[in-house]
């Protein structure tokens, strides 16, 4: 749904309007229950409302007006929500999982969703170890017999994992934190995931192996994949008839992973020794499940990320981010907008030199463009092209688009638009360790970083050295004395203040490129008296981050 255009770095600090009362706080909306340390975080910065446990028909008429949603897993955060926030400008995920969430649609509408994959994953990778403990020995059913006056140790005899083989299915942040946990119960670990490294594996202490090994080898099977269309129903008759009869299965993933009624089949049948599942599809457990009196089960009520810790852990880091989208900063986590580079190769000054150079070029076109062609050079082809190449087209795309544009959502416009973008790389820069061009149609503008700080070092052919903010007024010219007097005294007379000036130039007398950043805007009767100066050839004003 097109959105009107907003910076969402001026959320914070914008005069909105609500209720007929000014008001200068973004509005965020808490609608699951979020850790006190988060709370007292944004209640620094934001106009908190908190709701729990209401259904979209009654979530919907308040967030009319609010800039940020904070859910965990209860709320669900459809297409039909989003319309109902118009100026939503990011969800947040106290959590991992993104399920709850239309991430699709967040995207179609330009709305960050950022979630928080590292707050709880100790905690997750402990309740998976609990999870193979508890079945292994069956405590459960121990507990059980001790309360019901029973002392039947004969029947409770349980195995180690001491020497048993453990198969990751999936091996990214919880699946490692799992292997390393294994390693002091001197297990043997192996992995399958089709987007871990050797190297990846082998730092975690697992070996990478086929999926069907892993099944036929594994002692303790253990599933740490997210759900996508081909991990649904990963774990079915098939699946299960590969493993071993003493082998048990754990899950701590997604429910979704797991036929319910293979699983409890084969339970009964004996071809798997036991179960261990915190998540379930749906949830909670319906009473109808197969998994409810299955034999050789532990059920827990996804749990696996409910630590204290972990609570305020996931709560600080979806506030943080949540605030940074707020401030105009790219988000460490956002689920749909690259991941922006580290800050120790230059990170958000290099996205935000990025976006500027693709808004400079826009602003000196005559035309509509028909492409973007982006060039890396030097040190630059060591940092991931993605986030760069995302802000470079919001950057060209706000000066003509009436859609909200943002990292989230420039790529999916440009590509609506017929909007063609090509990419070379060379491994040398002449003047710089690293450059960065962009060159829309006839005009092409280039960046580096100076001392961190990102400036503008070519425009057209000319070489120069410009800051990314203020207001800019370019004048090619015949390079001859006077001209640089009388633009200024021109701008002194409309009280139009002059911060820096560069000159680039090609060989003395011959064709210059003036450039002015002011503290004021040009106005028009003075750019066009600047035009008609003798020997100007072409004027230009641009405004860049202000």
């Amino acid at each position: 749904m097109p959105r009107g255009p907003r910076l969402l770095g001026a959320v914070a600090s914008a005069d909105l309007v609500r209720h007929g009362q000014r008001r200068s706080l973004p509005i965020v909306h808490v609608a699951d229950p979020l850790a006190e340390d988060g709370l007292v975080l944004l209640r620094e910065r934001c106009d908190v409302r908190v709701t729990i446990g209401l259904k979209e028909p009654d979530l919907a008429p308040l967030l009319r007006d609010v800039d940020a949603l904070i859910v965990r897993s209860e709320t669900k955060v459809t297409a039909s929500l989003m319309d109902a926030a118009p100026r939503l400008a990011v969800v947040g995920r106290a959590g991992v999982g993104v399920d709850n969430i239309d991430v699709p649609a967040a995207t179609e509408r330009g709305v960050y969703v950022v979630n928080a994959p590292l707050g709880n994953i100790v905690a997750a990778a402990e309740h998976t170890i609990a999870l193979a403990l508890a079945l292994m020995r069956k405590i459960p059913e121990a507990d059980r017999s001790v309360r019901a006056g029973d002392w039947t140790r004969s029947k409770l005899i349980g195995r180690e994992l001491r020497g048993k083989t453990l198969g990751l299915v999936g091996i990214g942040r919880v699946g490692s934190e799992v292997a390393r946990r294994a390693a002091a119960f001197e297990m043997k670990v192996i992995a399958h995931d089709p987007f871990a490294t050797e190297a990846s594996a082998r730092a975690a202490g697992a070996q990478l192996v086929e999926l069907d090994e892993l099944f036929a080898r594994a002692d303790v099977i253990s599933l740490h994949t997210p759900l996508t269309d081909k991990t649904r129903g990963l774990i079915n008759a098939q699946s299960l008839a590969k493993m071993k009869p003493t082998a048990v299965l754990v899950n701590a993933s997604r429910g979704e992973v797991v036929d319910a009624k293979a699983l409890a089949e084969a339970l009964a049948a004996g071809t798997i020794a036991g179960a261990a599942l915190d998540v379930f599809a749906p949830e909670p457990l319906s009473a109808d499940s197969p998994l409810r009196n299955a034999p050789r089960t532990v059920l827990t009520p996804h749990i696996a990320g409910s630590t204290s810790e972990a609570q305020v852990n996931v709560a600080v880091d979806v506030v943080r981010q949540v605030l940074d989208i707020i401030d105009g900063k790219p988000a460490r986590y956002a689920v749909n907008a690259p991941r922006p580079p580290a800050d120790e190769a230059g990170g958000s000054a290099w996205v935000r030199l990025a976006e500027r150079l693709g808004s400079l070029a826009a602003q000196l076109l005559d035309e509509r463009p028909g492409g973007i062609e982006l060039h890396y050079a030097g040190q630059l082809l060591e940092i991931d092209p993605e986030p760069l190449r995302a802000a470079v087209v919001k950057g060209l795309l706000e000066t003509f688009s009436e859609q909200r544009v943002n990292l989230v959502n420039a790529l999916a416009i440009a590509r609506a638009r017929g909007l063609d973008i090509s990419e070379d790389r060379e491994t040398e820069s002449a003047r710089f360790r690293a450059l960065l061009t962009v060159k829309v149609g006839s005009t092409a503008v280039g960046g580096t970083l100076v001392q961190g700080e990102p400036r503008i070092v070519f425009i057209d052919g000319f070489w120069v050295d410009v800051p990314v903010e203020g207001h800019l007024l370019l004048t090619k010219h015949q390079d001859k004395p006077g001209l640089v007097g009388r633009v200024g005294t021109l701008l002194g007379q409309h009280d139009v203040n002059i911060s820096s000036m560069q000159v680039g130039r090609l060989h003395p007398r011959g064709e210059a490129l003036m450039i002015l950043t002011l503290d004021d805007p040009v106005p028009d009767e003075v750019r066009a008296k600047i035009g008609a100066f003798d020997d100007v050839d072409r004027v230009r004003t641009a405004k860049l981050g202000v």
